[in-house]
């Protein structure tokens, strides 16, 4: 009956319920790896305190260890994947936008172990994307079992991405805002209640197995004095949408050149992660604060156990072991790492910021606070989910001023030098346009070959004119999209365009049949109408 008619409006609560809890298992096994792998290859019981256990293992283990974890990451995507590539947000969000829904499972699962083994064995990077795939993989399991459309796919996403980042960072109003402002990108009525609750579920699933504790320990809460220091937090959040922009460009450029020597070399692609792995080890063997998450160094930024050079030494090696990561296609997030280059940048303007206007200022650890939840947002595109996952994180709701003005300084700075975000400007770089909206990327999913009329149709076009229009070069591949015939139309001035396919060679181009300008506008005007639909029903 679920298959036939869909579930009613109780048993998709029921179903979100059962989807929050498995996302939220996800989560908690995945993370339980990673501290498990942690524990056995860097031989501490403590993962909180990864890197200091790290300066005392002999030089030659903390270098090789990351190469190993990349051999295996290289292997496994090697073997599951067709491009050898991790899967991540930025795969979910266009599952979301354009696949109903749905997301690789095969190569998510892989995406999966890769990253663990990455987190695992030294890599820098974070939990949090990987176990948002994860939590879609499984959501987009359970859509073809109920055989769900669109929207009820889009919500199922919803539910299980809402219960991962709950269970993952405990913390459950950022982890429903986060599926609906990132990865839905609507806050639509109708999905909001089912990701409440799967988020809960998430929630209540962590809390069983790690205790109602927050991520980060606060010495004491800090208050801004006298609310004089809100002109200092909006020039932070200034510096905070550059570190962040310059973070995501590193990220880029490294991917890009490790492409190049990757093509030039002739390196086969499975060796890539490992040879970023030797990179990250050499780096390791002096600065062992990038191995991993880096919780223990954020801590000690928010908590001010820091002084201003070592955060900015931290800062800069952390951006540059992100880098090497991704770039070297070993897997991970990059959530956590902008939460520690975040801390360290607002630590190190508040040191600078207190020693200039001692009189007018509190604490540098709220600098530090604020920082975090600046570069975070900038980074994800996600103001309102970031600045609420930085309270449930620290459990400090004081200083929530200082927080939100240098969120959205740095959220509007950034966006203006990126496509909104590192995940809508990952896709925009493999050519998929979501940043604009629906009114951009829709002419993308139409073929024209979907909406032609053939030479048979009652309503075909003339034959002649058709060749006529060929040969004056007005014409469209039958393998094309409206985005490329939209602006056919628009150049030529004409109600049809002629659909040909292409032998190759100087062979002249067969005649297919025509697309009508009448019914693409319709087809894309119907296409809106159901997006707006669902984003205000």
């Amino acid at each position: 009956m679920l298959r036939r008619r869909g579930p009613s409006q109780f048993q998709f609560w029921v179903i979100a319920l059962l989807l929050g809890s498995a996302a939220g298992y996800a989560a908690v096994l995945f993370r339980k790896g990673i501290s498990a792998l942690e524990g056995v290859v860097y031989q501490t019981g403590d993962v909180a305190r990864l890197h200091s256990q790290a300066e005392h293992l002999p030089w030659f283990w903390v270098l090789m260890v990351p190469v190993a974890g990349g051999l295996i990451v290289g292997l496994v995507l090697h073997r599951f994947t067709d491009d050898g590539r991790v899967r991540t947000v930025a795969d979910v969000i266009e599952g979301a936008a354009l696949s109903e829904g749905r997301v690789e499972r095969r190569a998510g699962l892989a995406s999966a172990l890769a990253s663990l083994v990455t987190l695992g064995t030294g890599g820098s990077s974070g939990r949090e994307g990987p176990v948002v795939h994860l939590a879609a993989v499984i959501s987009g399991w359970v859509s073809d079992r109920l055989n769900a459309d669109g929207i009820t796919g889009r919500d199922l996403l919803g539910c299980a991405v809402a219960a991962a980042v709950s269970a993952s960072f405990n913390a459950p109003i950022a982890g429903a805002l986060f599926a609906l402002e990132v990865v839905l990108r609507h806050f639509a009525i109708h999905a909001f209640a089912p990701i409440v609750i799967a988020s809960v579920a998430g929630t209540v699933i962590s809390r069983l197995h790690f205790g109602d504790v927050t991520e980060f320990a606060l010495p004491v809460s800090s208050v801004l004095s006298f609310y004089v220091e809100l002109p200092a937090f909006l020039i932070l959040g200034l510096v905070c949408g550059l570190v962040a922009t310059l973070m995501m460009l590193a990220i880029f450029v490294a991917e890009d050149v490790a492409g190049h020597v990757q093509m030039r070399l002739r390196i086969p692609r499975w060796l890539r992660p490992a040879a970023a792995g030797l990179m990250l080890g050499a780096l390791a063997i002096w600065f062992p604060h990038i191995i991993g998450v880096g919780y223990e160094t954020t801590s000690a930024a928010l908590t001010g156990r820091l002084v201003w050079h070592e955060a900015i030494v931290f800062a800069v090696l952390k951006v540059l072991a992100v880098a090497i990561t991704l770039g070297g296609r070993m897997g991970g997030g990059v959530f956590s790492p902008s939460l520690m280059v975040g801390a360290l940048t607002g630590l190190t303007f508040g040191l600078l910021a207190t020693a200039v206007l001692p009189d007018y200022s509190g604490a540098a650890t709220l600098y530090a606070l604020a920082g975090m939840g600046a570069v975070a947002a900038a980074v994800l595109g996600a103001p309102i989910s970031t600045t609420l996952i930085v309270f449930e994180l620290t459990g400090d709701w004081q200083t929530g001023l200082a927080v939100m003005v240098s969120v959205s300084t740095s959220v509007a700075l950034s966006a203006r030098l990126v496509r909104r975000s590192f995940f809508l400007t990952q896709l925009m770089r493999r050519g998929i346009r979501l940043a604009a909206g629906p009114q951009d990327y829709l002419l993308g999913m139409f073929r024209v070959s979907r909406l032609m009329r053939d030479p048979d149709h009652a309503r075909a076009a003339d034959p002649d004119q058709c060749w006529s229009l060929i040969e004056q070069g007005i014409y469209v591949d039958a393998s094309a999209t409206l985005e490329t015939a939209m602006p056919v139309f628009e150049r030529a001035g004409v109600p049809f365009v002629p659909v040909v396919t292409l032998s190759g060679g100087d062979a002249p181009p067969d005649l297919a049949g025509a697309l009508f300008h009448v019914d693409a506008l319709k087809a894309y005007n119907g296409a809106l109408a159901a997006v707006s639909k669902e984003e205000h029903g």
